[in-house]
Parts: C-alpha cells; sequence; structure tokens
C-alpha cells in the first residue's frame, strides 16, 4: 500500500503543473494588452513558413530579431521559448541551446511555480523523509527546483548538443482536435535533428532517463534511491513534457478565445 501511494505522488507533479499554470495566472491576473502581444510575438525565421500554417494573426515577428526561439508564455505567465510557429528554422548552435533552456529555467516565475508544487508535495506528505515544517518545505523546494532544471537542461540543451536534435516545438496549429493531440503527443517520441529530418527523440527518452537518475541516486531521501523509484520519476518527468506540449499546441486557440471575450467586454456598453 505504501508503495502504491508513493507511485500516486510521484505522478502528482503533472497534474500539479496544470493546476500551477493556472493558479498563478489568477494570482497574477492578465497582463496589460501591449504586454500579452509582445510575449505572444515569435521571433522571425530565416525559412518560410508553409501556406495554412501561420497562426491566426496573434504571432507576429519581431522586427530585425535574428533568433529562432519565441518569448510567448503558457497561460501569459510560464515561459515557453522553445515553441515555434514556422515550419523552416536556422537550426540552434550548442550556445543558443543553452541559452533558451537557461531563460526557462531561471525565469522569475518560475521560483513562486516551484513553492507551489513543494507547498502540494508537504501537505500531501509526499518523500516522508523529509519531515515537515519549514526544513521539510525547503527540501521539497530544492527538490523540485533541481528535478525540473536537470531534466530541463538535458532534454533541451545537454543531449539536443550532443546529438544534434532540435528542442523546439513547433506547433501543428491547424487540424482537428484529435489530430493536434496525436501531434503533440507524438512529438515525446519523434523529433528533429539539426539537419531537418525526422527520428526518435532520444534527447527527451534518454535526457528524462539520465535526470531522473541523478536526481533519484544524489538528492532524494536515502531510502527512495531505487530503481523502482528512479523509473517512477522518469516516466512522470516524461508524463509532465506530454502535459506541456499538449498545452503549447492548444494555447493560441485558447488565447484567441480570451482576447475575442476580452474586446467584446470592452466594447460592450
Amino acid at each position: 500500500m505504501g508503495k502504491d501511494f508513493d507511485m500516486v505522488n510521484r505522478s502528482w507533479p503533472s497534474l500539479c503543473r496544470l493546476l500551477g499554470i493556472v493558479t498563478i495566472a489568477v494570482l497574477l491576473g492578465p497582463l496589460p494588452a501591449n504586454a500579452q502581444q509582445q510575449s505572444a510575438g515569435v521571433e522571425p525565421s530565416k525559412g518560410q513558413p508553409k501556406a495554412g500554417d501561420k497562426s491566426d494573426g496573434d504571432e507576429k515577428p519581431e522586427a530585425g530579431s535574428q533568433s529562432s526561439t519565441s518569448n510567448d508564455r503558457l497561460f501569459y505567465v510560464l515561459p515557453d521559448f522553445l515553441t515555434v510557429h514556422a515550419t523552416q528554422l536556422p537550426p540552434l548552435s550548442v550556445g543558443q541551446k543553452f541559452k533558451v533552456v537557461a531563460r526557462m529555467s531561471f525565469d522569475p516565475v518560475e521560483y513562486p511555480y516551484y513553492a507551489l508544487l513543494a507547498g502540494i508535495s508537504q501537505a500531501r506528505n509526499s518523500e516522508p523523509g523529509y519531515g515537515q515544517g519549514a526544513a521539510g518545505f525547503g527540501r521539497r523546494y530544492g527538490l523540485a527546483f533541481a528535478d525540473g532544471t536537470i531534466e530541463g537542461f538535458m532534454t533541451g540543451a545537454i543531449l539536443p548538443s550532443l546529438l544534434r536534435e532540435d528542442p523546439r516545438y513547433y506547433l501543428m496549429g491547424k487540424g482537428t482536435f484529435w489530430r493536434r493531440t496525436a501531434y503533440a503527443i507524438s512529438r515525446i517520441f519523434i523529433t528533429r535533428t539539426d539537419s531537418g529530418h525526422e527520428r526518435f527523440n532520444f534527447s527527451e527518452i534518454i535526457g528524462a532517463g539520465l535526470a531522473a537518475g541523478i536526481s533519484n541516486y544524489s538528492y532524494h531521501p536515502r531510502e527512495d534511491r531505487n530503481l523502482a523509484n528512479a523509473a517512477s520519476v522518469w516516466g512522470s518527468q516524461v508524463a509532465d513534457d506530454t502535459v506541456d506540449q499538449l498545452l503549447t499546441e492548444f494555447w493560441p486557440d485558447m488565447r484567441r478565445k480570451l482576447s475575442h471575450i476580452t474586446h467584446r467586454g470592452s466594447i460592450a456598453p
């Protein structure tokens, strides 16, 4: 029974990410319209996107920028700088891969987000070896931050640099709900190389596994340092990334609807 409860706790971060996104968005409130447009804007690429693959006018390139990442934020809050709307982009250099992952990992919004995860983990008594109180919260905060940061660098910078894979998520943006859902999930297992070809996503699957092993056998509670727990952390991280990509794929649609609702409200008598 105890092991089953621990497994449930391991899968909880994926749901917590959804809760965290919504909670932080509510606490911070909607950004001003000009800030939303700035955060939504993707920077231009040297290639030309195919006809019909552009978003419906809510993603405008920044004039003069040569970067191939974006400034987008999920729910106007969480950094989503590896999501792009073009279909053809120049490859990222090793330095660019590390820089964009660092921007996302140490973005100011990440600190309260991990505090929220740590609070939920403490309320559920996840990682009971950490205890309760301020000390227990601090350990859980450090664990959540380290887990997310190590996994982010492994899957977004280190492995993509070594294997010459593209860590960006290319939005489909069009098509039926189920087709786009299948596409978003498939990108966990399929990625582009720096040369533009598709292949198995070694950076995600192996990178998440390496991150899980590092965290599990270094700073997780000693009683949790076993293969089953490492596999559970691995699965949770992949599930978390899958949720992220589903949200990323449909966030432009949600943003347009929110924008239309806000616009109608502003002109109502």
